[in-house]
């Protein structure tokens, strides 16, 4: 829940309105662009929100099957890919979340298809969200970050 507060001119309180963060999300796929070496929690803490809010989200990845999460240095779960990055299209999502870890947003970056992938959410006007080492793919991608 988020709550919208309305000033006036003289910063007094003129409304105040609930929004639902569900009801923005409801519906809308959200792309979660990871490789081996990603930060587990840096996955599992957004993708759990947003799937409360009502997003449908996605695990794209280049690893074929499954990708591997990691806990700082060590080996964490494996996740199953959603979307080969081959077969993703930005323009089929609504949103893009780009975890961190070292590993996983170096990898990416040094792949064209996950470079392309990234940029056409901005060339689309569609938000994207990268966490910790994940702006490292948007600078690569010459985006604004």
């Amino acid at each position: 829940m988020v709550v919208h507060i309305r000033l006036d001119e003289e910063c007094s309180i003129r409304s105040i309105e609930e929004i639902s963060i569900a009801d923005e999300l409801k519906g809308k796929r959200v792309a979660i662009l990871v490789a081996d070496g990603f930060e587990q929690v840096e996955l599992t803490g957004p993708r759990q929100a947003l799937d409360q809010a009502g997003a449908r989200t996605e695990i794209v990845s280049p690893v074929p099957g499954q990708v591997q999460g990691w806990n700082h240095d060590e080996k964490a779960d494996q996740f199953p890919v959603d979307v080969p990055l081959a077969q993703a299209s930005a323009g089929s999502y609504d949103a893009l979340l780009l975890p961190g870890g070292v590993q996983n947003p170096d990898h990416l970056r040094t792949l064209p298809e996950a470079v392309r992938f990234v940029r056409d959410f901005f060339t689309q006007n569609k938000p994207v969200a990268a966490i910790c080492h994940g702006p490292w793919t948007l600078i690569t991608s010459g985006t604004p970050t």
